[in-house]
């Protein structure tokens, strides 16, 4: 056996030795917290209408879009007398898997009515599965001033197009971030994706 061939054991250990010199950095977490890049991808939002309404139409195309299957929807449809969104449908159960999510943003790529979106927060860590389940109720947006909480009528406009054409325009909705590319969607889009959420639950029925 050579020396090579004896060192070559010891070599391993190069990296080893070599950070047992080096010194160390502190990171002073959670007291300092480094603020993240603007189009970061951390916690989803479920955003509202200015009148208070959710924005979610209940069509199921965040759910159908996720690779990690990390998102359950089930729409319901809306009642003249207890009114949850400005369209045909609603969502009434929302609900995404933090423990599969990947934060790959392809949720808020698909949705039509720009009603998901993906704010700054990251600090989604806990000692339980159960709370890294979050339900509707975690993910929607507060109430800002001027909104009411639903169920109410609409406020806005009188019917659903007259809500997404809103959303052409540049909004306030809390501190969401849009995903690269992601355009605000149509009327004839919204109501598209309705239609398709619909056909899909139709043909799961049978």
């Amino acid at each position: 056996m050579g020396l090579t061939d004896f060192l070559n054991p010891v070599k391993g250990f190069g990296v080893s030795f070599h950070q047992m010199f080096m010194k160390s950095e502190t990171v002073q977490y959670p007291e300092v917290k480094k603020p993240t890049a603007p189009r970061f991808h951390g916690r989803h939002q479920l955003n509202r209408w200015p009148d208070g309404l959710e924005k979610c139409i209940g069509c199921e195309l965040c759910a159908w879009a996720c690779p990690a299957d990390a998102i359950f929807v089930e729409g319901a449809d809306n009642d003249p007398d207890e009114r949850y969104s400005p369209g045909e449908r609603y969502g009434r159960t929302y609900q995404i898997n933090y423990l599969r999510c990947i934060l790959c943003g392809l949720c808020i790529e698909a949705c039509p009515t720009r009603a998901l979106t993906m704010t700054n927060e990251y600090e989604l860590a806990d000692d339980s599965r159960e709370s890294l389940i979050y339900t509707k109720e975690m993910l929607l947006a507060p109430l800002r001033e001027g909104m009411e909480a639903p169920p109410h009528e609409m406020r806005l406009g009188d019917t659903e197009e007259d809500y997404y054409r809103l959303g052409l325009q540049p909004s306030d909705d809390a501190p969401t971030v849009p995903s690269e590319g992601g355009g605000r969607a149509s009327a004839d889009q919204a109501a598209k994706a309705a239609k398709r959420g619909r056909s899909r639950k139709g043909g799961e029925g049978k």
